[in-house]
């Protein structure tokens, strides 16, 4: 067989680190980047890893929290955040995710994307020399899932043993609980109305889930692109599932209220939780930036 030469973009590719769904991390290296974004918390200023080295942060979908934690992230790293919106590339206009991925790996040293089609961060990984990070996807949020596990252990002191409940919808932030936290040790239950469970992992009934759970964890009730004639009916069949302070007091004692935001106070989560002394959704979005951080390290700071 024709050896394939090193510069070939192609393989190349085959030889690049990507962050896709958190599957391609191991337990300890998950549990190492935790550490290493609280150690960043702490200083937040101590880190210049991405000197002189920028990273394309593509937003095919609105944001607030990703795209000011990754831009302001790899500032803070010394890198150049290059922040492209929708209708900024050529995508737009017909080039292919292939060529998009060969031209930005000349010029950038990791690309973060935000998209819908999973298969999109799928094939640009495929294409690209330098490390893909998936900022949301349809199937995936594993960069919110870290962010998660930097908060579970600040707030419990440990991963391994602590249950998480996720109540709601089956959506990309279930999955990825189930599969960033299930590696790192966290026991993690999903509790969504059948009708609107995951079709690719386990279903618990709702009072099992929240039962001894240490946090509550919630996400909107219609997410992005399902504002349609069916959400009245998801709305029914979630209500239930609120979080609220009778819904925390069935889970374990000092249960915490988290959520990915934005909320829909009163949907999913009350007003009184949400805002209340129980909840650490504040410091579950800060946290977003320090993982995210230590994820940047990994992944583009070679």
């Amino acid at each position: 067989m024709e050896e394939v030469p090193a510069q070939d973009p192609e393989y190349d590719a085959r030889l690049t680190r990507h962050f896709l769904t958190g599957e391609e991390l191991t337990g300890d290296e998950l549990r190492s980047l935790v550490e290493r974004a609280l150690e960043l918390k702490a200083d937040r200023l101590g880190s210049r890893t991405l000197e002189g080295k920028s990273v394309a942060l593509v937003f095919e979908r609105p944001s607030t929290r990703t795209r000011v934690s990754f831009e302001v992230g790899v500032a803070e790293l010394g890198g150049h955040p290059v922040v492209l919106r929708e209708g900024e590339l050529q995508l737009t206009r017909g080039e292919s995710i292939r060529d998009t991925a060969l031209v930005l790996s000349r010029y950038v040293h990791a690309i973060g994307v935000r998209t819908g089609p999973h298969e999109t961060v799928e094939e640009l990984a495929v294409h690209a020399t330098v490390p893909v990070l998936n900022m949301l996807t349809h199937e995936h949020h594993p960069c919110q899932a870290l962010a998660d596990l930097v908060t579970l252990q600040e707030l419990f002191g440990r991963l391994e043993g602590v249950k998480l409940a996720y109540v709601g919808d089956g959506n990309n932030m279930a999955r990825s609980l189930l599969l960033l936290g299930g590696a790192a040790g966290v026991e993690v239950a999903v509790a969504s109305p059948p009708e609107l469970a995951l079709d690719d992992a386990p279903n618990s009934e709702l009072g099992e889930a929240i039962a001894g759970a240490d946090a509550l964890y919630t996400d909107v009730w219609v997410s992005m692109g399902d504002e349609h004639e069916e959400a009245g009916r998801r709305r029914e069949l979630l209500e239930p599932y609120r979080i609220d302070q009778a819904l925390l007091a069935r889970a374990g004692n000092g249960a915490v209220a988290l959520h990915c935001l934005p909320a829909h106070a009163g949907e999913e989560i009350s007003q009184d939780v949400l805002y209340g002394e129980r909840s650490a959704v504040w410091d579950q979005a800060e946290n977003r930036l320090h993982a995210q951080k230590a994820l940047l390290e990994l992944m583009a700071g070679g």
